[in-house]
């Protein structure tokens, strides 16, 4: 490759967090110029931005070829792409649906904030060094600490705050000791780099499993994975409903892209240490997650042990990626993050506008929606069955596709384990649809306005959910396993 080649390729790897940054002064700067009557197009045009950036991401594909890129810090290939696409559709689908949001909607800082954290998301989905991963890690948690106190008049979202800025800082301790450790072992910092000198000689193993364990407690934290899940519940009950829906699809997809990167990369030739590991927390995870949510009233609480649940299930196809030489494992993981962002963005909007309405988060407040809002019935409903893995729908392709990866690795009780956890959560999903469908209400006869940018989250969110579960699968996860052959490791 020539020096011209190179430097475009390395342009085009960085291109989408370079226009961030820039939309970000954008929004800034529109803020200051704009009166106080037009704040609320700062959304629309943060969230269009985001679209425009998406497209070119699509446009602009990766060359062939696997060069680390920058000094070796990113890699430029089709996971990256296909992650960068995820984290900026849920980046562009938070800001059209915080249009209206109490509190943060005509705020150019928000934007600018959730901007940056987004750059983050992005850098995670390429990192190719320790030193890049724990950066972009730490460029993606800090403003999302913000964003989760960011209603400092509201004590709820400033114990939100505070509690995740405090178990993050926990976590990122781990996550920087055991990267620490594999620059100690081998005087490398490139992931490949790392997994090549351990080709020549490990360190042994006890230093080596503690690596392990180092690096696993800070990725599972970012995955809210349990036991490191104990701030999910509190941070999205308390964070403006927003900030929760782009925790809880954001940064759990790029999480789940370094992952893969990391654990592919640099303990490929290690799976006995980690792969074990990856099951109890796939087991605990999907576990608690589905019974703790029984119980739940509120339902960002209900969201949250719901989310904890889906990343038990992804994990599973995160053990699997070792074992499927054909790149299902990794392709299901990537399959399934995808679908999951559409998903849990569609419900969160549906809360958001609920909540406008109402001002309140408890299910048996939505007692009658069916009837007081029709549409937004139906896109939660959608949600939930989704979620659920009920069929047509995307959810039931991607749990079908982790499933067989996971059958397909030899861990049959594994699969097993997660069909019956999902049936465990159908139980509070239809919960919530025989409350919307069945339950009565006094305010039937109060409708709730929806705004036209939600209508646009509605219909991404809600199309891609049908499309990704029918006539769409095929293609969509094609793709996602042509990226995954191009994992190292796989």
């Amino acid at each position: 490759m020539n020096i011209g080649t190179l430097e475009n390729s390395e342009l085009l790897a960085i291109l989408p967090e370079i226009l961030l940054a820039v939309l970000a002064l954008v929004v800034l700067a529109l803020d200051l110029i704009w009166p106080s009557s037009r704040k609320r197009e700062l959304g629309i045009v943060a969230g269009t931005g985001v679209f425009v950036i998406l497209a070119l991401t699509l446009i602009l594909s990766p060359p062939q070829g696997d060069e680390a890129l920058l000094g070796g810090m990113i890699r430029h290939d089709d996971l990256a792409q296909i992650f960068k696409v995820m984290v900026l559709l849920a980046s562009a689908l938070t800001c059209l649906m915080s249009v209206d949001a109490e509190g943060v909607g005509r705020k150019a800082e928000y934007y600018a904030i959730l901007l940056a954290s987004t750059i983050g998301m992005t850098l995670m989905a390429s990192a190719a060094d320790i030193i890049m991963a724990y950066v972009a890690m730490e460029t993606t948690s800090i403003p999302l600490y913000i964003l989760a106190g960011f209603l400092r008049d509201d004590d709820r979202s400033a114990e939100a705050g505070l509690k995740y800025f405090l178990f993050g800082a926990f976590a990122s301790a781990f996550l920087l000791y055991g990267l620490s450790l594999l620059y100690g072992f081998t005087g490398e910092t490139g992931i490949y780099d790392i997994a090549a000198a351990f080709r020549f000689g490990e360190p042994g193993t006890l230093p080596l499993l503690v690596a392990v364990i180092f690096v696993a407690v800070g990725v599972a934290f970012k995955v809210s994975a349990v036991p490191f899940h104990f701030w999910t519940p509190d941070v999205y009950e308390g964070a403006p409903i927003p900030v929760a829906a782009f925790v809880s699809v954001g940064s759990k997809a790029a999480s789940f892209a370094l992952l893969m990167r990391v654990f592919l990369g640099i303990f490929q030739h290690q799976p006995q240490m980690w792969a074990p590991l990856l099951v109890v927390f796939s087991v605990a995870t999907m576990t608690v997650g589905n019974v703790l949510a029984l119980p739940q009233k509120n339902i960002k609480r209900l969201l949250a042990y719901s989310s904890i649940a889906q990343a038990g299930y992804t994990l599973m196809g995160a053990v699997a990626v070792y074992a499927s030489d054909n790149g299902l494992g990794a392709a299901s993981v990537t399959f399934y993050m995808g679908l999951y962002v559409l998903t849990n963005i569609a419900a969160f909007t549906v809360v958001t506008l609920f909540h406008r309405a109402t001002h309140s988060e408890e299910i048996a407040d939505m007692a009658g929606l069916s009837r007081r809002s029709p549409g937004l019935a139906m896109a939660m409903l959608l949600a939930l069955l989704s979620l659920g893995g009920i069929p047509p729908l995307a959810g039931f392709i991607g749990k079908f596709y982790l499933f067989s990866a996971a059958v397909d690795a030899g861990l049959v009780g594994l699969a097993i384990i997660g069909v019956i956890n999902a049936i465990i959560a159908l139980y509070y999903y239809l919960s919530i649809a025989k409350v919307m469908y069945v339950d009565r209400s006094e305010d039937e006869d109060k409708p709730i306005e929806v705004p036209r940018p939600y209508w646009v989250v509605f219909g991404v969110t809600l199309v891609g959910i049908i499309v990704l579960g029918t006539i769409g699968a095929g293609i969509g996860f094609e793709w996602a396993r042509q990226a995954a052959l191009g994992l190292p490791g796989v």
